[in-house]
């Protein structure tokens, strides 16, 4: 009873610090006049979840997933900070400010710094329920040797997209390194570290549900603020992508097709169907 007691309180009580993490960080994005420091706070808010869960319940699955949060969240926030400094606000949160004009100061606070806390506060339950007294099994084993698969994915294909971006020329795409594998290995490397935190929190509870944290990171990734949206940007400014696309997987890691090959599933494609 006492043991989930101090989870209850401890749930509530890490909603009202990350409010006020946000509500702090959306008076400085008004100030700024730059709402992509939103972006920079994203890992810091499961760090500051599992720290808190630490100190509520201190265990020894506690103690490991707060390492590997920390590890990830900080590495993760220094990155963005360092890609986006002394540059202008991200087209996406620049394209939202023209668009509701006067009204983007108040209107972001709701679309883009409370709703990110509280996703983050929701999706970052396997912080909040993984630190229970049970000793650590196989599971917490596979959960930590995902998080190793998914971090390397992730840190790596950030260091060679940024190593690209800095000596690229004209309309050139990264089609090297994991990026010859899959066209978004940093997003995949995300979505399989969550899936080791999940595997961790799943060691502790027992409890399926909380598998729908990492699940809904995947499908994040996947279909809403990753790939899908990332792709749409990228094929609008350069015309030389959609061949990296027809030969590339999209996210999960596979041999990319050969030149040939891809230009005849091109061909078939546009041949029209016999009624």
């Amino acid at each position: 009873m006492l043991f989930a007691s101090n989870l209850g309180c401890n749930v509530i009580f890490s909603l009202g610090v990350l409010a006020f993490c946000s509500l702090l960080l959306w008076l400085i994005s008004v100030w700024l006049r730059d709402a992509s420091i939103a972006d920079i706070m994203w890992g810091l808010y499961f760090v500051i979840l599992t720290w808190i869960s630490y100190f509520h319940v201190p265990t020894s699955r506690g103690l490991l997933i707060t390492i590997l949060t920390s590890i990830w969240g900080i590495r993760l926030s220094l990155y963005l900070f360092v890609r986006n400094h002394r540059k202008s606000e991200d087209r996406r949160y620049a394209a939202m400010r023209q668009y509701h004009g006067q009204n983007f100061w108040w209107r972001s606070f709701f679309t883009v710094f409370t709703f990110q806390m509280f996703l983050a506060w929701l999706i970052g339950f396997p912080q909040q329920f993984a630190h229970t007294p049970d000793e650590l099994n196989a599971i917490d084993a596979l959960g930590t040797l995902l998080w190793c698969v998914g971090l390397y994915w992730e840190v790596v294909g950030d260091w060679q997209l940024h190593n690209f971006l800095s000596k690229k020329k004209g309309d050139e795409v990264l089609d090297q390194g994991l990026w010859k594998y899959s066209r978004h290995p940093n997003y995949f490397g995300d979505a399989v570290l969550w899936w080791g935190y999940g595997s961790i929190a799943f060691a502790g509870t027992g409890w399926w549900l909380i598998l729908l944290c990492p699940a809904c990171m995947t499908f994040l990734l996947l279909r809403v603020s990753g790939v899908r949206l990332l792709e749409k940007d990228i094929q609008e400014r350069r015309p030389e992508y959609a061949s990296y696309i027809e030969r590339t997987s999209s996210f999960f890691p596979w041999f990319p097709l050969k030149e040939s090959v891809s230009r005849n599933k091109t061909k078939r494609t546009e041949i029209p169907q016999a009624d």
